[in-house]
């Protein structure tokens, strides 16, 4: 059961189309493994167990019958409970929604059942997705499951935990500010934060809706491709969504990395690591040229100026979201999450302005970056995992800072530009814990991101294989 549960994407959509796993089968299995292992670490928010052995039968029905579609066709897949699913409760971790059925799916969620997805389950989340931490819920803090006393991170905490977990083989999840990248990184999975306007947020409940993000999380780099190929395309209810010519995202993966141009940040990304975390960091840096990468040094200026913009656009975004409930239902709140949404009441006009221009400066100084390089690589989080509800964190031996500052450092630029960022695990810090990798790429590169993060992905692999031994 486990070895069964344990296989990507790749290798169990082989075993489904050939028959020699069955979807019902498949899910039966699963739902057994929910049902013990998930009190432990309380990454669903709800599971409709009728309905998803019911789409099990129907999927295999399909296959049986010479109809197989694609490499998602009876595979499970979470879904983070922000994302609208029809007539099956959406609660965004608040009390406020806790009976909220939809009447219609997401885009996203139209896209994967038109794949032959099973919507297998909504994934908890930090409430109303306002947090990185990921142990801010209705329904209580999700725990990581390499150690259940640290958090996963947020605010995708469901989505990362169940995939790292073997809970489900894919998850979507949203990310304003890291929030699909930070719990990547901390339950060892891969995430992509994709390109602005590629995924649609319709049907999704915003957060910040000029930061927002929809992004899948994934055991592989090859089955976060294969998602990103299904959820992805232009969407006219989507003001924000851009059309592009549909891509192949796998196209690139496996492919040789010789002479592509790394660039390194210089400052900003290089600032209040752990010793263990920049060990990793430069291992993954040797590895690439290894594979015949040329390293490129880079500066990236005013940075500390775009962080300020994308949090000043966040906390005014979020505050406008949610002044009505807030003033409807006062009580119905996490009081840190309802603390923090009403800092965006103290904000100015002229500042929100200042921040919104300040996006066209972010993608001008990333995009003349790389003029110089294909792709930037940095950490994706500066710390390992704290323990759960832990809120200040050193970033200095004798500096404690609040653990929203650290945690979304190197994730909030990319939100602001909209660039696309993808998160790799590579290796472990000194207690254990995994280490994620980001990698920043141009508008709409997403393919390339994916062929390097595949090298990372392998050697990590190979590096670990030494190691057991």
């Amino acid at each position: 059961m486990n070895e069964l549960l344990s296989l990507d994407i790749r290798q169990l959509s082989k075993m489904i189309k050939s028959k020699e796993v069955s979807p019902v089968e498949l899910v039966e299995i699963l739902l057994d493994y929910v049902n013990k292992v998930d009190p432990q670490l309380n990454s669903f928010i709800s599971i409709d167990q009728e309905q998803i052995i019911s789409d099990a039968y129907e999927k295999e029905r399909e296959i049986k019958e010479g109809e197989y579609i694609g490499p998602l066709h009876g595979v499970p897949i979470g879904i983070k409970d922000n994302i609208n699913t029809k007539d099956f409760k959406t609660t965004m971790a608040s009390d406020i929604f806790k009976d909220y059925y939809p009447e219609e799916d997401a885009f996203v969620i139209r896209q994967l059942k038109a794949a032959g997805a099973i919507i297998f389950g909504k994934l908890n989340l930090h409430q109303f997705a306002y947090g990185p931490t990921g142990d801010r819920s209705n329904v209580g803090p999700v725990c990581n499951p390499l150690d259940i006393s640290k958090m996963t991170g947020g605010s995708s905490s469901g989505s990362a935990a169940a995939v790292g977990a073997n809970l489900c083989f894919g998850a979507l999840g949203t990310d304003t500010s890291g929030s699909v990248r930070i719990p990547a990184s901390f339950c060892g999975v891969v995430g992509m934060k994709p390109t602005q306007g590629v995924i649609s947020n319709s049907g999704v409940f915003p957060l910040a809706k000029t930061l927002d993000h929809v992004g899948p999380l994934t055991r592989t780099i090859w089955d976060n491709a294969i998602m990103m190929n299904v959820i992805s395309g232009h969407d006219t209810t989507d003001k924000l969504s851009v059309a592009h010519d549909v891509k192949d995202f796998t196209k690139l993966i496996g492919k040789p990395i010789l002479n592509k141009k790394i660039g390194i940040p210089q400052n900003f990304y290089n600032e209040g690591i752990d010793e263990s975390i920049q060990k990793v960091y430069r291992t993954a840096i040797q590895t690439l040229e290894k594979n015949g990468v040329e390293l490129i040094d880079i500066e990236l200026p005013n940075m500390d100026r775009i962080l300020e913009s994308q949090r000043m656009i966040l906390k005014t975004e979020a505050y406008s979201i949610h002044e009505k409930n807030l003033e409807n239902y006062p009580d119905k709140w996490d009081d840190e999450v309802k603390e923090r949404l009403l800092t965006g009441a103290e904000s100015k006009g002229f500042e929100y302005i200042t921040a919104i221009q300040d996006k066209e400066l972010s993608t001008k100084i990333f995009n003349e970056a790389m003029t110089y390089c294909d792709v930037i690589i940095t950490l994706t989080m500066s710390i390992e995992p704290p323990d759960i509800n832990e809120r200040n964190v050193p970033i200095n031996k004798s500096d404690d800072s609040h653990i929203r500052t650290v945690i979304t450092k190197f994730t909030g630029p990319t939100n602001l530009n909209g660039l696309p960022s993808l998160t790799v695990p590579f290796g472990y810090s000194k207690s254990g814990m995994p280490v994620g990798i980001q990698l920043i790429g141009r508008a709409f590169d997403e393919a390339i991101l994916y062929q390097i993060g595949s090298v990372l992905e392998k050697e990590s692999y190979k590096l670990n294989k030494s190691l057991d031994r």
